[in-house]
């Protein structure tokens, strides 16, 4: 029973801080040397379905992978724990991003709840710099406390 307690924590620990391994990449990897790959994202100026932008997925599937298999191959628990807990963040960020963000697939249109709103609006700001330079709003599922307080704000008649 520990050791199942303790794997759960190593997955969940592992989501978390795949979101703090997303900001810093997001913020100096994509916004800095591989700008290349992520201005599609910023650009809209292709017609087709995937971005440059799309390559990260790879540079983001890797580790996950490599964890899965040496847990696997190698009976080693805790690199299997930390490939689960990457690759639960990895579906999380095509479901939250790619689908409900974006609407690349025409699905999760019309929720109207307030933690949904928060994360569409802070990547809406994020989306308003259309340059790689005074970005904000670099994370996914972690974002600014005052977009959860502006979907509180009543309308003034």
């Amino acid at each position: 029973m520990n050791n199942l307690i303790i794997n759960i924590l190593i997955v969940t620990g592992t989501f978390i801080g795949m979101e703090g391994v997303a900001w810093f990449t997001h913020k100096y990897i994509m916004h800095g040397v591989f700008w290349y790959f992520h201005k599609d994202h910023h650009h809209k100026d292709h017609d087709g379905f995937l971005e440059k932008n799309d390559f990260f997925f790879l540079i983001f599937a890797i580790p996950g992978i490599l964890c899965l298999a040496a847990g696997s191959f190698y009976e080693d628990t805790i690199s299997l724990c930390i490939g689960i807990g990457i690759t639960i963040y990895g579906a999380a960020y095509f479901l939250v991003h790619d689908i409900f963000i974006h609407q690349r697939f025409k699905i999760f249109r019309n929720s109207n709840h307030w933690y949904f709103k928060a994360i569409r609006r802070a990547h809406k700001m994020h989306h308003k710099h259309i340059n790689k330079e005074n970005g904000e709003c670099f994370g996914m599922l972690w974002v600014p406390f005052k977009y959860f307080l502006e979907n509180n704000k009543k309308p003034e008649i």
